[in-house]
Formats: structure tokens, sequence, C-alpha cells
């Protein structure tokens, strides 16, 4: 399948039959990760530049091991040390960059719509590693593989996301990516921390795909999934709880909720968890937790977006 996009931007943007290929492919690439050199020739002489600036780990280090894996030169940019303490703009930056030889930017930024501000000016494609409260498409796209993986398929399930749901990109990924592969989507957290009658419009893909709850067992009941987001401090000035141990005792995962989920849920977080916050430290323990199994997959999906944008219709026959 061609790939007619430019840019990876957002989740809302792309169909269902282009998540699909990109889940495809990192399937398949997934295997070079278990050889005994797991590294192929496929991306030599292409300069990927990741431009953090916000602090991340999983999703930085991981497009570093996808691009190393593929054998591509890779550049990684925090703010800290660079002109942008002179004052030099994100545009300046990327052209700049682009003069160096770059052949696609990583771009993470705490403004929503900086990678899509960007995009309209760049020659090479933009990778949206999260913006702000807006989108992170890269880990819901690693979070439906995980999901295929485990269940063998992505579609009738109810998903359950519990949190802030108005200030996670993760989750606004995430309720999009599953809705498109057509599962419904139940969210659940404290009031003030849940959609607006806009945002909930916005979710809503069809009738009955998007459901809020403001009880979280409610959402959690008979879910296929569930996936606990953290609260996250950085991104807003002032205190949205009461305290951590009141957030726990209403919204945090418990073993107490076991009896209500199905006998094989799986149980999910984006990371950093806040343990004994958005789960129980008994949580840890439980069978059916994917959670390192999403950083697993997080390499494998961003060395397929890597491949697409930098070879276009390459295929995995071509990697040995």
């Amino acid at each position: 399948m061609d790939l007619k996009i430019k840019h990876l931007l957002d989740i809302a943007s792309l169909s269902k039959e282009e998540i699909e290929d990109f889940l495809n492919l990192a399937e398949n690439l997934k295997e070079i990760l278990y050889r005994p050199i797991p590294k192929v020739p496929t991306l030599r002489g292409k300069l990927i530049i990741n431009l953090f600036y916000e602090p991340s780990t999983r999703t930085r280090f991981s497009f570093e091991k996808a691009a190393k894996t593929l054998s591509a030169d890779s550049l990684t940019f925090t703010g800290k040390g660079t002109s942008i303490e002179k004052g030099e703009t994100l545009l300046d930056t990327i052209k700049n960059l682009e003069a160096i030889g770059a052949d696609l930017f990583i771009i993470r930024h705490p403004v929503a719509g900086a990678p899509h501000f960007v995009a309209k000016y760049s020659k090479v494609p933009i990778i949206n590693a999260g913006d702000g409260t807006h989108e992170h498409p890269t880990q819901a796209l690693l979070d439906l593989l995980t999901v295929k993986e485990k269940l063998g398929t992505l579609s009738d399930l109810k998903v359950a996301i519990i949190g802030d749901i108005k200030h996670s990109r993760v989750a606004h990924s995430d309720i999009l990516a599953f809705q498109k592969m057509g599962s419904t989507v139940w969210v659940s957290g404290p009031v003030h921390l849940l959609p607006d009658i806009k945002e909930e419009n916005y979710f809503k893909l069809s009738e009955r795909s998007f459901k809020i709850c403001y009880k979280i067992e409610d959402a959690i009941k008979d879910a296929d999934i569930i996936i606990a987001l953290r609260i996250q401090r950085e991104r807003h000035g002032e205190a949205l709880i009461p305290s951590f141990l009141e957030y726990h005792e209403f919204f945090g995962l418990k073993p107490e909720h076991l009896e209500l989920m199905k006998e094989k849920t799986i149980l999910m977080h984006p990371g950093p968890i806040n343990w004994g916050v958005e789960l129980a430290y008994e949580m840890e323990k439980y069978p059916f937790q994917v959670i390192l199994d999403q950083v697993e997959n997080g390499v494998a999906i961003r060395m397929a977006i890597l491949l697409r944008f930098l070879t276009g219709e390459r295929g995995y026959e071509d990697f040995n």
C-alpha cells in the first residue's frame, strides 16, 4: 500500500488501512530485534534528528534504538546547550538542521500543534512524538500492536481508559485509534479531568463507540483492555486533585477490582507509572499486565514508521 501521508502528526488523520499498514510492518520487523546481531543496513546513510523539547525515556530511546537497528545515523537535540537558549525559534532550528542534511525529524514539544506548524514548512517528514496535551500517535500505534499480539484482534473490544483524560495526549490518540479499529472506548476519572461536550463530540466517531463514566467500576466492568494514565503534574500549573491518596482511593486500579474484570483483561500503562497512585503496588504482579511489552513494541512500531517515511514502498523481504 502506498504511503500517501508525508508526515505522521496524529491518529485523527490516519485511515484504518494506514494504521493496519504500520502494524503489519512492525510485526514483521520485530523479528530483527531477536537476531544475534539485531541490525540491518536498510537506512544506512539516512540522518534522523530527534528534537525533544520535553523529557522522555521510552519514546526517545525507542526511536534511537529503532534508528540504530535500521543503521540510520541519529542525533538527539534537547534544547540545552543549543541556540534555543539564545532565542532561536523552532522553525529556524528546523531550517538549519535541514541544511546539514536531516532526512527526518522526530519532535516532542510542550505546545500542542507545534509539529503541525513545522510540517507546513519542512522539506522532510515530521513525526510527532507528543505535542502538549494534543496527541501522541506513535504511543497509540504501539498500544494497538500490543493488543493485537495478545488478543489477536482489535475489533469489538471494550477498552477502558482511566485517569486524566482531558490533559492526556496518550488518551486522545488511543481513544481515536481503538475506535477506528472497531472497538468501543469507555473513559473514567475525576469529573474535572474528563472531556467536555465539545471534546466528547470529537472523540465519538460513531454513536456507541465512546462513553464517559463517572465511576471507575462502570468503565472497567467486563473490559477487554484497561489503560491506566499517569497523573501529569508537569502539564498544568495547579493541583488538579486534592491528593494522590484520594485519587488512588477513587480511581486507582486495585486488587479488589479484579472481580469486575474479565478473566484475562489486558492491563496497560504508557509510563512512567506512579505506583500506589494509578496502580496499586500489587497490580505489578497481575499476570496480564503488559507494560514492558508496550515498551518493546515501541521499538518495532517506530522502526516501521522510520522505514515507511524514509524508503516508501520497500518491503520486509529486503531486510536480510
